[in-house]
């Protein structure tokens, strides 16, 4: 364990006034849980919302809700890149994997093969809007019309962006977002569902009046979590968790064994101010992502500016890759990996998703490195990543950045050492 200032890949502050505010909602009453949903419902225009413990919570009421609507379809097909998390909770619900691959440049599902994924017994089509950076929802919305099928939009990743002017979440059937600890806001844990499709709100509805409150010592624990979280997200101070194995801080894993509560007036407390929080973190991640591409070189579409979670950059070279990460890790630059391994690839899924190649997932995963863009990195911190990523892409990596002509809805670029953005970055 080395004492120095270490960068967190992601982060999400809580300040002292809402960790303050949290206390007060571990005694009975539900003002603090009646206030933010009403604040959210207003804030995303939306009928019906939920809070509940998690973003995968969210996800696995969302899908047993959906299930009573449509009896008879069992698989949700999502993409086959994508959080760990996602195929935990199909599982949690009793439903199906299903996969589509992905597209290399935009992180999106592949045009060509997502209208031949969807069949009969699909249920939904869960587009992820990876790091924030918007699916093409447009087309996919209108596949699934066509087709019979629900969208649900993973927009755990995304809180506070838009597409096409309207807020991510809000466009599919139903939407969900989470408040994990790294996401755009934080309440230590927690997810949020939006639909103004009163079928769907009914059915939620009725799910939601039978699932329960966390107990008083749950909601102790997980203040003294976010307390943790507060104390140690900061760069000054995270090398300690970072330091320690057992923690296994920013891994990703497969496990559909998680409670589904909701969320606790404790955890609604630590979102005091919610609204601010999100639109200056946004606006601070937006900034960054343009400061490092403005740096390196490589342009960032205008057409939707993301507040990116993390800025994505895609590797052909694992010796390219293996330097950057292994020089941010000795420097405390904060870059990392995203999901180790395709979604096709994991050990617990072998026998229901087949053998399938899905090569497009399966290159993010080996290729994939991620740049912080939260708002504790400070001006010198900015300059050693430049500084790390003008050192590791090497001069030939930049000529084929060049090279590679712009797409309107595409990365800026791909390949050996090849900045991927993930939205419509050109």
């Amino acid at each position: 364990m080395k004492i120095r200032r270490t960068i967190p890949p992601a982060a999400a502050p809580i300040s002292a006034r809402a960790l303050l505010q949290g206390l007060t909602g571990l005694f009975p009453g539900r003002t603090n849980e009646e206030k933010l949903e009403q604040e959210l419902k207003e804030y995303f225009g939306v009928r019906h919302l939920f809070l509940v413990s998690s973003g995968k919570a969210a996800f696995a009421l969302i899908l047993d809700a959906l299930r009573s609507l449509a009896p008879g379809k069992r698989k949700v097909l999502i993409p086959a890149y994508t959080c760990f998390s996602v195929p935990s909770a199909i599982v949690k619900a009793g439903l199906e994997v299903s996969l589509s691959d992905v597209d290399q440049d935009t992180f999106d599902f592949d045009r060509s093969q997502l209208p031949r994924a969807i069949r009969r017994d699909t249920l939904c089509v869960v587009p992820t809007n990876l790091l924030g950076i918007p699916a093409d929802l447009k087309r996919i919305r209108t596949l699934c019309r066509k087709k019979g099928v629900f969208l649900v939009e993973d927009a755990a990743q995304a809180m506070g962006g838009s597409y096409e002017g309207k807020l991510l979440g809000t466009i599919g059937d139903v939407g969900f977002f989470s408040l994990g600890r790294g996401k755009n806001i934080t309440c230590g844990s927690g997810g949020i569902i939006v639909t103004n499709d009163d079928r769907i709100g009914a059915a939620l509805r009725q799910r939601y009046a039978a699932i329960e409150q966390p107990r008083f010592f749950e909601s102790v624990a997980a203040f003294l979590k976010a307390l943790a979280l507060a104390l140690f997200i900061h760069p000054s101070q995270y090398w300690f968790p970072a330091g320690l194995p057992f923690l296994k801080l920013g891994e990703t894993v497969f496990d559909p064994l998680f409670p589904v509560k909701r969320l606790s007036g404790m955890q609604a407390g630590l979102l005091q101010g919610w609204q601010q929080r999100l639109e200056e973190s946004n606006r601070i991640r937006r900034a960054n992502a343009e400061y490092f591409c403005h740096e390196l070189g490589w342009e960032l579409s205008k057409r939707y500016p993301v507040p990116f979670l993390r800025l994505p950059i895609i590797v052909a070279s694992s010796t390219t890759r293996n330097t950057l990460r292994t020089l941010s890790w000795e420097q405390g630059l904060g870059l990392g990996r995203l999901y180790p391994t395709a979604i096709a690839d994991i050990p617990e899924l072998a026998s229901c998703i087949g053998q399938e190649a899905f090569p497009g997932a399966r290159t993010l995963a080996a290729g994939i490195v991620t740049v912080p863009t939260h708002q504790l990195l400070t001006p010198k911190d900015k300059q050693h990543i430049v500084a790390l990523l003008r050192q590791v892409i090497t001069e030939e990596d930049r000529s084929m950045m060049k090279d590679r002509p712009v797409q309107e809805q595409a990365l800026p670029g791909r390949g050996k050492g090849w900045y991927q953005q993930q939205d419509h970055y050109v």
